[in-house]
């Protein structure tokens, strides 16, 4: 990738963070989320609760991002929470990973 096209991305990239910002620091997190399923279908499987720490998650990272000349983070937090939702998506799965251990889980060795 040529510089000239990274500072464009983290451009455009910087504007969109401060935006996400602005709308949620004055109380706009309600537009967000109904935005939010046209950007990321596969939030529609999240729980509600999980769709405000997804928007925090976001902002914050995003802006981290940025500073950093390093569009990476977003990318792995949005995977991140894609693969949260498969999980939420499948009964099954969420089942196996939610339950509870039946009994004591044994010693654990010191390091």
């Amino acid at each position: 990738m040529r510089v000239e096209q990274m500072e464009r991305d983290a451009s455009v990239v910087d504007l969109t963070s401060r935006a996400l910002a602005a709308l949620v620091r004055t109380g706009n997190v309600a537009v967000l989320r109904q935005a939010l399923p046209e950007a990321l279908p596969w939030c529609t499987f999240l729980p509600e609760e999980d769709i405000d720490t997804l928007l925090a998650e976001l902002v914050h990272t995003a802006r981290g991002a940025v500073a950093l000349d390093n569009l990476a983070p977003i990318a792995l937090l949005l995977t991140q929470w894609k693969h949260s939702a498969e999980v939420h998506a499948d009964p099954a799965l969420l089942a196996v990973l939610t339950r509870e251990p039946e009994g004591g889980l044994g010693l654990v060795r010191r390091p």
